[in-house]
């Protein structure tokens, strides 16, 4: 598993497509939820999303959007359009509304005419405190053009959506999820983005090989010179190469990476004692991990899952 991987897996599209309509215009689609993140993006035609706090973003075809919550946006035919908010919320696809078949009470019109405007929209809860590493290095908004992989991934789209079979929610989801990665993706590699230093390290042969074996297996008992010989550097020539990449020496990148899946641990796995999280995250003495979780995350294990199951109370 890579960093990407390990940090996508807790972002799942799941019965979260609100919607797929041809608007006819003016609209104005206020979506109220917050969601973590929401990916817009047109089949045909153009709009703008209008977020809570930034500058507007045209949105044309084929073109994504990916607006990170908690703030709320809207889609609008024009800037100082005429139209009335409509609001959307996480009721738009639950199978009593009509699941993916509902239309908001959207103004339907021929989707061949000239001025029709297709909209897809997949709002993604954002689980744990791996996921959440992710959702840090984003901005409010990003952007990614069209002419990139996500147009095969908008063509599978734009059929499933004009059909009505089963397992329809299921295939949808998955292209969702296929759509995020390559906006993500391909917005991490622009030219002259400031990605996070480990999106840029992972395709370095000795830094990129290092995040993969730590992420691989991270309870193992790695040390710098473990970690070397496996890769076939010096361990001088591993530790400024993931230094100069990453930002941190590779063992404190370990001990933050482990805290987060103990972080995560703590709050699915009710049932688990510290002890156990520990062993599971690569610490056979439970006092060294409580010691290491602290220094990290700020509370011993035990205040963390206290308050993170108060939190979700």
């Amino acid at each position: 598993m890579d960093v990407f991987g390990d940090l996508f897996r807790g972002v799942r599209a799941h019965g979260s497509l609100f919607g797929s309509s041809t608007l006819t215009a003016p609209w104005a689609l206020h979506f109220v939820d917050g969601a973590p993140l929401t990916l817009c993006t047109v089949i045909g035609g153009s709009g703008w999303i209008v977020p809570e706090h930034g500058p507007p973003e045209p949105l044309r075809a084929y073109e994504t959007v990916v607006v990170r919550g908690p703030a709320t946006f809207t889609f609008v035919d024009q800037l100082d359009t005429s139209a009335e908010p409509i609001a959307c919320g996480e009721f738009c696809a639950t199978p009593e509304q009509g699941g993916t078949r509902h239309r908001l009470g959207w103004s339907d019109t021929d989707p061949g005419k000239a001025d029709a405007t297709t909209l897809i929209v997949g709002a993604y809860p954002v689980r744990g405190e791996i996921s959440r590493q992710l959702l840090d290095v984003l901005p409010v908004v990003l952007r990614v053009e069209a002419g990139g992989t996500g147009d095969a991934v908008l063509d599978h789209l734009a059929a499933e959506v004009a059909a009505d079979v089963p397992g329809q929610q299921v295939v949808l989801d998955r292209l969702l999820d296929w759509m995020l990665v390559c906006t993500l993706r391909e917005w991490f590699d622009r030219p002259g983005g400031q990605p996070p230093a480990w999106w840029a390290a992972q395709r370095d042969p000795v830094a990129g090989h290092a995040l993969r074996l730590l992420h691989a297996d991270p309870a193992a008992p790695w040390t710098v010179a473990t970690l070397a010989d496996r890769i076939g550097v010096s361990r001088s020539t591993l530790a400024k190469r993931f230094a100069d990449l990453v930002g941190e020496p590779p063992l404190t990148y370990l001990t933050r990476w482990r805290m987060t899946l103990a972080a995560d641990l703590l709050i699915e796995k009710h049932e688990a004692t510290v002890a156990a999280v520990a062993r599971t995250v690569g610490y056979s003495e439970p006092f060294a991990f409580s010691a290491a979780f602290k220094r990290v995350r700020g509370v011993n294990p035990s205040e963390f899952r206290r308050s993170a199951t108060a939190s979700t109370a």
